[in-house]
């Protein structure tokens, strides 16, 4: 069954168990906001191996609306949590369960928990540990280029590559422009994230995402920037990230838990006329 979820109007199409392996083509067609379904990136679940002593852990694979695949995306893995939540309680009991589950996903990242937390089958609150952040790309030169005043920067990898500046006004930053150009200048290419921090326990950031562009909210990149705060010494270890689509708590500890909704769009039966939607 192919659905649609977003995190905070980070929206994926989700294909647990397809009836064939998907393709980055399949996310270029389908994720066109004219002539598909739309959405920011696809993700294929797969039953994988098992953890002694914990639950079966499903693996996914994950797709950029360009067909570019990136390591981890949070806002993605929240959505996968409620997806296989509805999948989970459709095999158990007929009907999309709103129970309490604990999953394990593998992602091109590594292994990451999965705490789907009860509640109604249209939103559900989804924690995912995100892992411990590591040493992430290099400054760049290129604000200045373009008018931007840069308090200050930090790389910071969660898996995926993040750059974070701290600003006067994220909002007021034209993100197309700036972050597609200094995303130029990086080989591999890297998620771009401007900052303001509005008090001890709550920060305002706006997003450039590599292989999607403009995104209303992006799960790794609220960690890197709650991370870059936290480092700097300008928050509490835990930060409500304020972003377009809307707000998540980060935990910055060890490792940086990443609270926030998921909700469920649609079910979608006709996006592939081979039967992989229906899976």
């Amino acid at each position: 069954m192919l659905t649609k979820h977003h995190g905070l109007g980070n929206d994926f199409l989700i294909a647990v168990k397809p009836t064939r392996a998907l393709t980055p083509a399949d996310a270029i067609a389908w994720c066109d906001r004219r002539r598909g379904v739309g959405a920011d990136g696809l993700i294929e679940l797969t039953s994988g191996d098992d953890v002694e002593g914990s639950s079966a852990v499903w693996a996914m694979q994950m797709w950029n609306s360009d067909g570019s695949q990136p390591e981890i995306s949070g806002n993605g893995m929240r959505c996968v949590g409620q997806a296989l939540a509805r999948h989970i309680g459709s095999l158990e009991t007929g009907s999309a369960e709103a129970d309490e589950h604990h999953l394990l996903v593998r992602t091109a990242a590594g292994l990451r928990q999965v705490h789907v937390r009860p509640g109604d089958d249209a939103t559900r609150s989804v924690q995912v540990d995100m892992g411990a952040p590591g040493e992430g790309p290099a400054e760049s030169d290129a604000w200045s280029l373009m008018g931007v005043w840069v308090d200050r920067q930090l790389g910071v990898s969660m898996g995926n590559p993040h750059l974070v500046a701290l600003v006067d006004d994220p909002m007021a930053i034209d993100m197309e422009r700036v972050g597609s150009t200094i995303e130029a200048d990086y080989a591999d290419g890297l998620n771009v994230h401007v900052m303001r921090v509005d008090n001890p326990s709550t920060i305002s950031m706006n997003i450039w995402e590599r292989g999607a562009g403009l995104t209303e909210a992006c799960g790794s990149g609220a960690c890197a920037a709650a991370f870059a705060a936290n480092q700097w010494g300008l928050t509490e270890p835990t930060v409500k990230v304020n972003m377009p689509g809307g707000s998540a708590e980060i935990e910055v500890g060890d490792t940086l838990l990443l609270t926030g909704p998921a909700t469920f769009v649609a079910e979608i039966t006709a996006a592939d006329p081979t039967g992989a939607a229906n899976g």
